[in-house]
């Protein structure tokens, strides 16, 4: 930031998963609050939907009379809102709107957004209604503020994140045109669909057509309201280069700003709590492998996982779970490997059997009851019969027998401390592994290796991965040129991934682990500090520049107004 750059006054963030813990867009903003909240202390407000009103929110503390006049203001406005603090380090503001008054009045809403914007809601489905009328409240939400509270002298910017919140952009750009706007993509709803239902992504970029690809994939209404808001907003942005070119060729524009998505090292214990800690997560994961699979596993056994949202292609876990079963017949592997597949599916509840068993003496857990039945799932399914994960796992014979070296354990559950079997949060089961492997071929970012290094962890990721080009440009710059076993030098590889390397990839994941297996501990410990240090140069404090740079551009816009 510079001295003749143009600063806000009052920032509105606007998200589906404010106080709504559901995907990587948390992460972003969550850990993003106490540095923003630090700048503009009181003067940065967060908004997301209101799904709690029948009981707590264990994120949200509400405070009744923060703000109370303005409350009772908005309410006559038809405007129903819960404000008080997000219970995340520097606890900024929140205001969570209930936006399902607004069905009644959806198809004026679209039909005003055509007028205005020719945004097609004409083949909404799913989750668009909801999100869109979410978004619709959050923008009435903030002119309401800046009606109550704020005139013209003060600089206001609103930032919506995603398409679910950009209708809320779009009125505000009408209705309050003071207001400065910036919408940020994530991932581009075509440019997923593209990559998920399996068509080459990345070589025929240049020749996609996002309105004809968004017709063939049947997500018009998604695409039709992202790629209106990025043309309209003050300031668009995204969160990486390779998102960046994206957008271009599926959006018809070029982001103004990329804004890398940073993480906040308040997050991870330190001293004698991280040591403690990861024992602690170390052997619950042992403990919960040796009841289901019937057999020990000694204390250097390396721990490996993969985890993020269920998205077979897009995120790798295809070509994991191949360079595992790669790793299980190479008879170079010396060491023993548990690898852990975190990835919630639609479970029907933990497994009794495995309950029980858990819960037995240390005694009676003994290794003579063999394994269960299905001995590498920790959770009841609802299908496993079409569960890819399970299928591919019978596919290529796993059975997790007592002599195999590599033995492969799926968890189809959000780890939020209640799933029933291991009862621990995700960061804390973090602690406990020794490596971890997001082979992504679309990851407009990746908040799993930057949450993975940041609790030293080294990781293999891809230059698919927004993170990844990341990290190869810091290596670069540092002159690291890296070892035939990367980790002991970097903490991090980053494997080069296109449409068609799916066996290159898989051979060079493999190749990692069996050769992170046969670091001595002087060297793992090299790496997880090598790991530890690059996510420090990812911390917010470094990246808040790129949000400083947008609010310039989107504020000296709105100026002219």
């Amino acid at each position: 930031m510079t001295q003749s750059s143009l600063t806000p006054d009052y920032i509105f963030e606007a998200s589906w998963e404010v106080c709504n813990k559901v995907g990587g867009i948390y992460t972003v903003l969550s850990t993003r609050a106490k540095t923003l909240q630090e700048a503009f202390p009181d003067r940065v407000v967060f908004i997301g939907p209101d799904f709690w009103q029948e009981k707590e929110n264990p994120l949200f503390e509400e405070d009744r009379q923060l703000w109370a006049d303005w409350r009772k203001a908005a309410a006559a406005e038809a405007l129903n809102v819960r404000i008080g603090r997000w219970q995340v380090p520097g606890k900024p503001v929140v205001v969570l709107v209930d936006f399902k008054p607004f069905f009644a009045v959806k198809n004026d809403i679209y039909g005003a957004l055509w007028t205005d914007y020719q945004v097609d809601s004409l083949h909404a489905y799913g989750d668009y209604d909801e999100a869109s009328m979410f978004s619709y409240a959050a923008g009435r939400v903030v002119e309401s503020f800046y009606n109550y509270f704020l005139d013209e002298t003060k600089r206001v910017i609103y930032q919506a994140h995603e398409w679910m919140t950009g209708l809320g952009a779009l009125y505000l750009k009408k209705h309050v045109p003071a207001i400065a706007t910036i919408f940020t993509t994530h991932a581009t709803t075509i440019g997923r669909s593209i990559a998920g239902n399996g068509k080459p992504l990345y070589d025929y970029l240049f020749a996609y057509n996002g309105n004809q690809m968004a017709e063939e994939l049947n997500v018009q209404s998604k695409h039709s309201i992202e790629r209106q808001t990025a043309h309209h907003v003050d300031c668009f942005t995204t969160v990486s280069d390779v998102t960046a070119r994206e957008c271009e060729e599926l959006l018809d524009k070029r982001p103004d700003v990329v804004l890398p998505n940073g993480f906040e090292m308040d997050f991870v214990p330190k001293g004698v709590s991280f040591v403690n800690r990861r024992r602690k997560a170390r052997q619950r994961i042992f403990d919960v492998a040796s009841a289901l699979m019937g057999t020990t596993f000694a204390d250097d056994t390396l721990i490996v996982a993969t985890s993020g949202r269920y998205e077979w292609k897009n995120k790798g876990i295809d070509v994991y779970i191949e360079a595992l079963c790669r790793t299980l017949h190479n008879s170079d592997l010396k060491r023993q490997v548990l690898a852990l597949i975190e990835v919630p599916a639609w479970q029907a509840g933990p497994r009794e059997d495995l309950k029980e068993r858990l819960g037995a003496t240390a005694a009676k857990r003994s290794t003579t009851h063999g394994p269960l039945p299905m001995p590498f799932i920790t959770h009841n399914l609802y299908e496993p019969g079409s569960d890819m994960v399970t299928q591919s796992l019978y596919s290529h014979g796993i059975t997790n027998r007592e002599s195999a070296r590599v033995k492969i354990m799926f968890v189809p559950c959000y780890l939020d401390g209640a799933d029933g079997i291991f009862n621990m949060h995700y960061y804390d089961l973090l602690l406990g592994l020794d490596l971890t492997v997001y082979p992504s071929y679309y990851e407009p970012w990746g908040y799993t290796p930057l949450e993975s290094v940041a609790f030293r962890v080294p990781c293999v990721t891809t230059t698919l991965a927004g993170f990844g080009l990341w990290a190869n440009d810091e290596k670069a710059k540092a002159g690291q040129k890296g070892l035939p076993c990367f980790l002991d030098e970097d903490g991090v590889e980053v494997v080069t991934r296109s449409d068609y390397n799916f066996d290159e990839v898989a051979d060079h994941i493999s190749r990692e682990i069996i050769g992170f297996a046969a670091l001595s501990s002087k060297e793992v410990e090299r790496a997880r500090k090598a790991a530890r240090q690059l996510a420090e140069r990812a911390q917010w404090r470094y990246f808040i520049d790129y949000y400083y740079q947008a609010y310039d551009l989107a504020l000296r816009k709105a100026q002219t107004r």
